[in-house]
């Protein structure tokens, strides 16, 4: 059974956050380190645009996360905990956020993109060029690299795909380079 079938059958074929049975897709929480049905949940095209384009956000739509934030699966509860933070200013999410409880392994997932931080508190993760990197972003290498603890050599103008963002350190960011998962400086990349 594919992740997406198992994903279908737990959720009973609707979208794990809001209820919707429309445009059902497979969303991997970032930053996806384990992938597959406890790093993923059933969203509908409605959450997965807001989720993705935080300016775009209804937050009526959100009130849905009065029920989904109870889920037992910890990809649910992640995404909750990121939308309530990041409509803090309405008022009503600060309530759910009071009750919410989520284990400490769990918490620090939910933190790893930032969304429970104040603007002035994230780290901003800039390229060569000084272009703000994202999650899942692609990359390309300006320069030959040299990666520690092999004889590999990254060559300038590979590209990376799907990188991930160190939280804690604004110049580092994690993707893989011929299969092998390697942790890269900012300032010898280019946002593609």
């Amino acid at each position: 059974m594919t992740v997406l079938e198992q994903l279908q059958e737990r959720s009973g074929n609707t979208c794990e956050l809001c209820g919707s049975t429309e445009k059902l897709m497979m969303y991997e929480v970032p930053p996806v380190s384990t992938g597959g049905v406890d790093g993923s949940l059933l969203a509908c095209n409605t959450c997965l645009h807001q989720i993705d384009n935080p300016d775009g956000v209804d937050p009526n739509h959100w009130r849905c996360l009065n029920d989904s934030m109870w889920s037992e699966h910890d990809a649910v509860k992640v995404v909750a905990w990121r939308m309530l933070n990041r409509l803090k200013s309405e008022g009503w999410p600060q309530d759910l956020l009071g009750m919410m409880y989520l284990d400490d392994a769990t918490l620090e997932w939910a933190k790893a993109t930032g969304d429970g931080q104040d603007e002035s508190e994230k780290v901003v993760h800039r390229d060569v060029n000084g272009n703000i990197l994202e999650n899942g972003d692609s990359v390309v290498l300006v320069k030959d690299l040299k990666v520690k603890g092999s004889s590999m050599v990254a060559k300038q103008g590979t590209a990376v795909r799907r990188i991930s963002l160190d939280h804690e350190n604004a110049e580092y960011i994690e993707g893989k380079v011929d299969g092998q998962h390697i942790v890269l400086v900012t300032k010898y990349v280019k946002k593609i």
